[in-house]
């Protein structure tokens, strides 16, 4: 076997690696499941301006298997949002016109009904609503929530990183130009030394994992880097990153809901029998990996059938097969 075949074949058993360790935070379909065990997630975003990328988030968690999927939005936005399509519940609580404590009232009782929160698909930049990202981040941190943090969310903690610093349930997903920004305020040289970029950033903020988008993804923790080089598609249009960031969610949900049922051997949501149960503070990283792999397949098929007319929409169409091509039929 040549060097360059041995390191391929190396490369290839530690993706199918990472795919089982993957696999075995998916809750199975279950009769005895009822709605909800296999995945609450919510969307905080949805601006004036912005409606599409929480509806990309959004659909994308639902359809790779949360049960359901809740988007936290600006009332202007919410509306619009509502006729997108009836699978998705839409609360419409971040108005100019309320207190921030009556948001943070509101949402807090939303929070308890969820196992993962995304932040930032078009939440927007003004002050109203990147107070309410920051609401969000808060409310999560108490709840114990997962959290993702994507997109303008990232623009919150380029100005505030002490927000999430230190929560280890977190995940961080910025692409070239937000990584460069996040590395920038907390004095990382991103150009030094590409591949621990990540991993000196997740130390810095002393817990989050951080998930850098790129021709290859890479996947830090403060002590671990893993990388996810599945092909994906040619076009660089919208949206794709808010894919993503809802796949991530329902794979945070799971880690919840993994986590939640550990313990319980043959339980709906425990571990199968023979199986080794994975550390709690490497389920973070595991879910990153799993919705890179399954964003990336989602760009390459739909870029596929569609060429330079793909759109991030064309993606959506893809998360069941590409779920069923990595993690197999039910």
């Amino acid at each position: 076997m040549t060097a360059a075949a041995a390191s391929s074949s190396a490369a290839s058993g530690t993706a199918s690696r990472f795919l089982a360790q993957v696999k075995s935070i998916i809750p199975p379909l279950s009769a005895e499941l009822h709605k909800g065990q296999a995945g609450r997630v919510g969307i905080v975003g949805g601006s004036r301006d912005y409606t599409g990328a929480p509806y990309f988030a959004c659909m994308a968690a639902i359809k790779l298997g949360a049960d359901l999927g809740h988007i936290i939005c600006e009332p202007s936005a919410g509306h619009v949002i509502k006729t997108y399509s009836p699978d998705l519940i839409v609360h419409r609580i971040m108005d100019e016109d309320k207190s921030l404590d009556a948001i943070r009232s509101d949402m807090k009782d939303i929070f308890a009904r969820l196992h993962s929160v995304v932040i930032g698909p078009g939440l927007g930049r003004d002050k109203h609503m990147q107070d309410c990202g920051r609401i969000a981040v808060e409310l999560a941190r108490e709840a114990n929530l997962y959290i993702v943090v994507d997109a303008d969310g990232l623009w919150l903690l380029q100005s505030e990183p002490e927000v999430i610093r230190g929560y280890r349930k977190a995940v961080l997903t910025p692409n070239v130009a937000e990584f460069g920004r996040l590395c920038k305020r907390l004095n990382i040289d991103a150009q030094k030394d590409p591949d621990q970029a990540a991993q000196e950033l997740s130390r810095a903020l002393q817990g989050p994992t951080i998930l850098e988008k790129g021709k290859v993804d890479r996947i830090a923790y403060s002590d671990e880097v893993i990388f996810s080089d599945e092909q994906g598609g040619l076009r660089r249009c919208g949206g794709q990153g808010d894919i993503l960031s809802g796949c991530l969610g329902t794979f945070l949900a799971w880690a919840g809901v993994y986590s939640d049922g550990a313990g319980k051997r043959d339980s709906p949501t425990g571990p199968p029998s023979g199986s080794e149960r994975i550390p709690e503070e490497r389920l973070p990283l595991l879910a990153a990996y799993g919705a890179s792999i399954i964003a990336r397949t989602c760009s390459r098929e739909g870029f596929k059938k569609n060429g330079r007319a793909f759109l991030a929409n064309d993606m959506i169409q893809e998360v069941g097969p590409a779920y069923s091509l990595h993690f197999g039929d039910p």
